[in-house]
């Protein structure tokens, strides 16, 4: 099991990155695009991943918006339909 700081972490990068992409994540959840579940297995994806500092880095010089997440983002698929490409 994700500890709270990992699980809150990784929450954090998801939202970043899907910011950096122009998506909202509660307007999709809103819109009927994305469901609480869809938002959490977005979540503990991306807490798989090798590269989270990598990803901080990115997020932290990156000028939105950006046409997608970077090609190691495990959410990329995701926020690839969520912008309609």
């Amino acid at each position: 099991m994700q500890s709270q700081a990992t699980l809150k972490r990784h929450a954090g990068l998801v939202d970043r990155m899907a910011t950096a992409q122009g998506i909202d994540l509660e307007e999709e959840m809103l819109r009927g695009k994305m469901s609480i579940p869809d938002l959490e297995d977005a979540v503990l994806r991306c807490t798989g991943c090798s590269k989270p500092c990598a990803c901080e880095r990115f997020l932290d010089t990156v000028q939105a918006p950006i046409d997608s997440a970077p090609s190691y983002c495990r959410n990329r698929d995701l926020f690839a339909e969520l912008s309609g490409d």
